[in-house]
């Protein structure tokens, strides 16, 4: 791959910032309230697969703000996607003692 102009450069990683940020209060607010009961696993699951594969992207094509913000925004979205799978892991455990320990359909 070319190198990028400093000009394009900039824009790369001012944008990297700009989406990387934007999960930091998420993550922070689901650490602190333990809540993630409006998050959907499914969702979450996706886009930290996709944030994932844009990080190897980066690391394949040596994109500096591909690489930084994806594995800046997988550690915020990683710890989202951990407390909502343990949550959901929870709530199916409860279901299932309530049910008498039958298997869920």
């Amino acid at each position: 791959m070319s190198p990028h102009s400093p000009a394009i450069a900039l824009l790369g990683y001012t944008a990297a910032s700009l989406t990387t940020l934007s999960f930091i209060p998420q993550a922070i607010k689901t650490l602190r309230s333990g809540d993630t009961s409006a998050i959907s696993l499914r969702m979450y699951a996706l886009f930290s697969s996709g944030v994932a594969l844009w990080g190897v992207y980066g690391l394949f094509t040596g994109d500096g703000p591909l690489i930084v913000a994806n594995a800046i925004t997988l550690v915020a979205a990683g710890l989202i996607l951990d407390r909502k799978w343990r949550a959901w892991w929870a709530e199916r455990g409860e279901r299932q003692r309530l049910r008498g320990g039958r298997p869920l359909p």
